[in-house]
């Protein structure tokens, strides 16, 4: 079966198996950020944006994604950089596993809701599993990632 579809930006045409999972095609073509967590959709580990909403990876057929747009942490640098520097910084990070899901969930949340409460940003995180943390750094993160966009944007409007 032949699919088309743009990748981090670059376009891709490729005959697939019917069968293949969206996480399997990402990972074969170099997004290692994209994980194998659970393989029951639970962890949020596999977490991609397909046309820039959450989707896991680990329960989506590539056929279904034909012609839309597909981005990993790989395509998002830019955005995520900025972001993980406050999550590393509450020491949230420890193994690193779980950041990548993490981060593309914490960025979708940015973007549907640029000022959540605690119990949105708890709400939202709620499908990503850590096995190092009781996710207070997590949280901890994003909240002063949010607080410091807040100040640079006031501070731009001053």
């Amino acid at each position: 079966m032949k699919i088309q579809m743009t990748l981090n930006g670059k376009k891709i045409t490729e005959e697939i198996q019917p069968g293949m999972l969206l996480l399997d095609f990402v990972r074969a073509h170099g997004c290692k950020s994209v994980k194998r967590g659970c393989e029951t959709a639970n962890c949020g580990l596999c977490t991609v944006f397909v046309d820039d909403k959450p989707v896991l990876s680990c329960s989506t057929l590539v056929a279904r994604v034909s012609g839309h747009k597909v981005d990993t942490l790989e395509g998002l640098q830019e955005e995520a950089a900025e972001f993980g520097a406050f999550i590393a910084n509450q020491g949230a990070e420890q193994c690193g596993f779980c950041n990548p899901g993490m981060i593309m969930n914490a960025l979708a949340l940015f973007r549907e809701n640029p000022d959540p409460s605690e119990e949105e940003i708890k709400e939202y995180l709620a499908g990503n599993l850590c096995r190092c943390s009781g996710y207070e750094g997590q949280l901890r993160g994003i909240q002063q990632f949010l607080a410091y966009k807040k100040e640079k944007e006031g501070a731009v409007c001053r």
